[in-house]
């Protein structure tokens, strides 16, 4: 089945059709229900990989964030509060190869407890994020993301809490 202009894939909607350049990867402009114009690869239509121009995915993660009262009504990752932004970022770190310094966490064998899997657990056990903190791994910077392990803590103290600053002792 070709694609064509107005065919329906997932929340977006087929707007024109753009030829492949040197017969690679044809692509096609979409209209999302939200309003928003992208164009994007056919195949990733077709294959389902691509089915609303992002904003599936932020409702789904802004619904999880107003859920614990941790978002504003802007719904985007930007507007999160400082504790569960940390929060998302520990489990990015920890289990998403894709995330930027993986190698350093996940990679490494470094995760958090299962208690933590849940946002109000983390809170719990946590506090709120004080202004001028982030999370820190603290006693033991090689070991695992758990209430006895974890502080939060200034620029300062993280950087006398390094793998450099624990060797040998």
């Amino acid at each position: 089945m070709r694609t064509q202009v107005g065919d329906k894939f997932g929340r977006l909607t087929v707007v024109e059709l753009i030829p492949a350049i040197d017969g690679k990867n044809p692509k096609a402009r979409v209209r999302c229900d939200c309003g928003t114009e992208r164009i994007v690869q056919r195949g990733a239509l077709k294959f389902g990989h691509t089915s609303s121009c992002g904003c599936a995915k932020r409702e789904l993660l802004s619904n999880h964030a107003r859920r614990h009262g941790h978002a504003s009504d802007y719904r985007a990752p930007r507007f999160w509060s400082r504790t569960y932004s940390s929060w998302v970022n520990m489990k990015a770190r920890c289990s998403n190869p894709k995330t930027r310094k993986f190698h350093l966490y996940g990679g490494r064998g470094i995760t958090f407890c299962d208690r933590w899997r849940d946002f109000k657990n983390f809170l719990a056990d946590m506090g709120e994020r004080p202004e001028g903190k982030t999370l820190d791994r603290w006693p033991d910077p090689d070991s695992n993301y758990e209430p006895l392990n974890c502080r939060w803590a200034t620029p300062k103290e993280q950087a006398a809490n390094t793998r450099r600053t624990h060797v040998g002792s």
